[in-house]
């Protein structure tokens, strides 16, 4: 067995132990709060929480709350794509592709909202797809039940 293969093996545990023993960062808990999740600068430093909103009702209404600040930091001149953020223990991801929640900073996500081909934000099963898999459209609500006959 060369010494090569060996290194390499080596150098991926050390990476896997430094990740499973790096410190979890909690993310707040307040009931209703909104947060921005500031990286940190430097390595070992634990990230900032700056508050975006309180009294709000659902992760999404968070997430969208995320999503305002993200473009007013693109429409001041920023060049960064993605926002981090928390509500209530859990950690809000937006990007280009859409919404995504996790419960650690570094762990698995679920993607919970898609972007349209406008650019809006929409559950990802309500969105109409070309053939090609481009997104054309959101799906139309429910018709409207008919009025009721008068009385006589």
């Amino acid at each position: 067995m060369t010494r090569k293969p060996i290194f390499v093996l080596a150098g991926l545990a050390l990476a896997g132990l430094a990740a499973a023993c790096a410190p979890r960062v909690e993310a707040p808990r307040d009931p209703g709060v909104c947060w921005y999740v500031v990286p940190a600068e430097e390595e070992g430093v634990e990230p900032r929480f700056n508050l975006v909103a309180r009294d709000q009702p659902q992760i999404e209404f968070c997430a969208a709350r995320l999503e305002e600040v993200r473009l007013r930091f693109l429409r001041m001149g920023g060049s960064r794509q993605e926002i981090t953020g928390s509500y209530q223990g859990q950690f809000i991801f937006i990007d280009r592709r859409g919404v995504q929640f996790g419960r650690d900073l570094n762990g698995p996500r679920f993607f919970a909202l898609t972007r349209t081909g406008d650019g809006r934000l929409a559950m990802p099963g309500a969105i109409q797809r070309d053939i090609d898999g481009r997104a054309t459209a959101i799906a139309a609500p429910p018709p409207e039940p008919a009025p009721a006959p008068p009385a006589n």
